[in-house]
């Protein structure tokens, strides 16, 4: 029978069979994983959403005095409000403490029910006083127990198994934190008479922690200033209240920081009012300084004062030269010619000079009328000379007295001139300067009046701050709902049910390194023949086949022996054609129960059959048989018969009824010391000679090819090989051992033959099950 090669592309019939085979595991998982949905979503509390709509304003339209601030450098910034900061600042961990802190969150009351607790938000028939200050109890981590049995007393305990300790309302209970007063709420105490309640005090900052989590903020959309604010929570009043604590302490927070920041600007003003009124004060200081030090009251009137005098002195300066002048001339004329005549109205403003001078030239006239009739001795002419001499020399000395006291005055004039002159010189620095120092004053007076203003506009503010957020939708809740959804928990469970196997299957067939079934087998070794396969069976049956057995063990073997008898009329061997070795690679894969029964099914179809238990170094044969042999027959066999002589073949060969089915059998008889070199003698030669013509089947129980070389050593006495594999025990990576064996042709005719299939694993037929069995219905009959 020629083995034909599987087909290796992807078979999509085999890989569903894979998981579909295991739809009992499938379907136990989904149920368990529907049960544990159950129970969790019976276990998980129906959660509230309260939501809330607010704007974030601008400055501008949040504040009417923001122009007081807006207009320093130091206060000016971004008009529009960062959403994102804004976001941040409301999650901010100092905002959500101070929520804590007001609705008192860290201190939590539960009742406790069959499957979960209810939080007693608001509701709960306790109050708790604490003796300690706040900042310590902020801080502490408590938890107890307390069952109220009547409204005077309760049972408090630490854990819930703890025995309780009877105690009354108004007493003191010591706690690691300090001491606690529990008292009753009278209108609802009644209510949870025998109820156990749990009391829980968490630290400050774990709260507001957990705050950040449950509190989700975000803008509407992009680029909006509109802000959802969305928590969620089992107590739908809580949920309420907390958002509604968040948009008031928020508000609270924007115009708290406004007022402080108007303050501050106010504050800021009035120190710098203060400021430049002390140096408008010191710059006005320095201008009178300044003029006084010059002797100036205003500089364009001086200089034009000076001016006109500096003018003035030039004349002046001009006239006295010129009088000098003629004085000059006057005397000259004077030193020139004694009798010659002067001019009369050169002496200026001296009176006496112009009226000596016309005495002198009226003289000098009578002279020349004199000389005419009388010479230059006559006395009259005499006499005139002698005057006229006087006056000249009076006149002389006139002019010389006047010329002297007009230089002074020139000089007194020209030193009023220059201090004229230099005056005017200086009045553009000291116009510069007087200029520079008013500017200042100018400046500061003008930032002066600025700040004044701008105080006035702060002082508004620090009245008129509104807040920057504007409610768009006060707080409003949205209903209950479990988190996740009933349907969709169910839905994941089913899922989960089913993942659960299936990774399960497919990681197992994933790391599987072993063959199930004869396709498998064939897949590793295409070129050696596969027989059949052999079921699986419970450990209740003896697992030997019986006369008229149509069980599927029995049915598997038929359809070996078969194939077997096929294969064998292919052949023609010539010798020891009725001799079948079976022998397998490692012990354990089941080749003295494929020998057994494999004789029996022979034996079975009135054959003369003889099994020989070859493997003497582990006989297994025996313990299958031992219930029905005596001690006489298992005294020799095969290992007795090679070590003496003496003995003949026929007394190590015994009968046996197996089942009703009549077989001989050469048990392998005691372990000898030497196995390997008995195996190798020539008596080994003879049992075959002579069994092989005396039997119709000759099937030999032979050892593990891997792990001894006993099968070798005798291996070409054997017509035909049986080589055993198990499913689910043979590892495929030492099948190369066996193509190793067919390859190197060390044994005679080769064929394979898969042990312990699971039925659900058969390579061919395994869904229709065997002819003359009631047909199995499942629900994955289709496949």
């Amino acid at each position: 029978m020629e083995d034909l090669n599987p087909s290796q592309s992807f078979n999509i019939k085999k890989v569903l069979s894979l998981y579909t085979k295991q739809w009992k595991w499938f379907l136990l998982s989904v149920l368990v994983c529907i049960g544990v949905a159950y129970f969790f979503m019976r276990a998980i509390l129906p959660e509230y959403k309260a939501v809330a709509k607010i704007m974030i304003l601008d400055d501008a339209e949040s504040e009417t005095g923001r122009g007081a601030i807006q207009d320093l450098t130091i206060f000016s910034g971004n008009k529009e409000a960062e959403i994102e900061d804004e976001i941040e600042v409301i999650k901010s961990r100092g905002f959500l403490r101070d929520i804590v802190k007001k609705l008192n969150l860290n201190v939590q009351h539960y009742a406790q029910g069959r499957i979960n607790e209810h939080d007693l938000y608001k509701k709960s028939p306790l109050k708790i006083n604490f003796i300690e200050s706040d900042s310590l109890i902020y801080k502490s981590s408590f938890s107890c127990y307390v069952n109220i049995v009547s409204p005077t007393e309760f049972d408090y305990s630490i854990e819930e198994d703890d025995i309780p300790i009877r105690m009354s309302f108004g007493e003191k209970i010591d706690t690691h934190f300090g001491g606690i007063i529990l008292t009753p709420v009278e209108k609802r105490i009644k209510k949870y008479t025998n109820q156990l309640i749990r009391i829980n005090i968490s630290p400050l900052e774990e709260v507001a922690e957990f705050l950040t989590y449950i509190i989700d903020v975000y803008p509407s959309g992009e680029s909006s200033k509109i802000l959802n604010l969305v928590m969620k929570d089992p107590v739908e009043e809580k949920a309420l209240d907390v958002i509604n604590a968040l948009i008031e302490g928020y508000n609270f927070a924007t115009i708290d920081k406004k007022r402080k920041q108007a303050i501050n600007t106010a504050n800021f003003i009035n120190d710098r009012v203060k400021s430049i009124s002390s140096d408008l004060e010191g710059v006005d200081d320095s201008i009178v300084g300044y003029k006084s030090r010059n002797r100036i009251t205003d500089i364009s009137t001086t200089a034009s004062q000076a001016f006109s005098s500096s003018v003035q002195n030039q004349q002046q300066i001009q006239e006295l030269t010129t009088q000098i002048s003629m004085l000059r001339y006057m005397d000259e004329m004077l030193g020139d010619n004694p009798y010659e005549g002067i001019p009369s109205n050169l002496g200026g403003a001296d009176e006496s000079i112009n009226a000596l001078a016309l005495r002198y030239n009226e003289l000098l006239a009578q002279r020349g009328s004199y000389l005419k009739s009388a010479g230059e001795n006559n006395p009259v002419v005499l006499e005139l000379d002698n005057t006229l001499a006087q006056i000249r020399s009076s006149l002389s000395q006139s002019i010389n007295n006047t010329k002297q006291t007009l230089n002074i005055q020139l000089d007194a004039l020209k030193n009023s001139s220059r201090r004229i002159n230099s005056k005017l010189y200086s009045a553009p620095d000291q116009e510069r300067t007087l200029r520079s120092i008013e500017r200042t004053q100018s400046i500061k007076e003008a930032l002066y009046i600025f700040l004044l203003e701008k105080r006035e506009e702060a002082t508004i503010s620090i009245s008129s701050v509104s807040p920057s957020v504007k409610v768009v939708e006060s707080p409003f809740s949205m209903g209950s709902k479990k988190s996740p959804e009933p349907l969709v928990s169910y839905l994941g469970a089913v899922l989960l049910g089913m993942l659960i196997p299936f990774a399960t299957i497919y990681v197992k067939d994933l790391t599987d390194t072993k063959i199930h079934n004869k396709e498998d087998l064939q897949q590793e070794i295409s070129n050696i023949t596969v027989l059949g396969e052999i079921p699986n069976f419970s450990k209740k049956a003896n697992g030997l086949i019986s006369k008229n057995d149509r069980s599927v063990l029995s049915e598997s073997f038929r359809i070996i022996r078969t194939n077997f008898d096929y294969v064998r009329r292919g052949r023609n061997n010539k010798e020891n054609d009725n001799v079948l070795f079976v022998t397998s690679t490692i012990n354990g894969e089941g080749k003295s129960f494929v020998s057994l029964n494999l004789g029996l099914t022979l034996a079975n179809t009135g054959k003369r059959v003889l099994l020989i238990g070859a493997d003497i170094r582990n006989p297994q044969i025996f313990s299958a048989i031992k219930n029905k042999t005596n001690k006489e027959q298992s005294k020799i066999g095969l290992t007795e018969f090679l070590v003496d002589e003496s003995i003949i073949i026929g007394e190590a060969i015994n009968s046996y009824d197996l089942n009703n089915i009549s077989i001989d059998i050469m048990l392998s008889g005691k372990v000898p010391p030497n196995p390997a070199e008995l195996l190798m003698s020539e008596r080994m030669k003879e049992v075959f000679d002579t069994v092989s013509k005396q039997y119709d089947y000759v099937i030999v129980d032979t050892a593990p090819s891997m792990l001894v070389t006993d099968t070798l050593l005798f291996s070409q006495y054997a017509g035909h090989t049986i080589y055993v594999t198990r499913a689910g025990y043979t590892e495929k990576r030492i099948l190369n051992f066996a193509k190793e064996l067919h390859n190197d042709k060390k044994l005679n005719g080769m064929m394979l033959v898969v042990n312990d299939v699971k039925q659900a694993n058969f390579g061919y037929g395994a869904k229709y099950g065997y002819y003359g069995e009631p047909e199995k219905k499942g629900l994955f009959k289709w496949f």
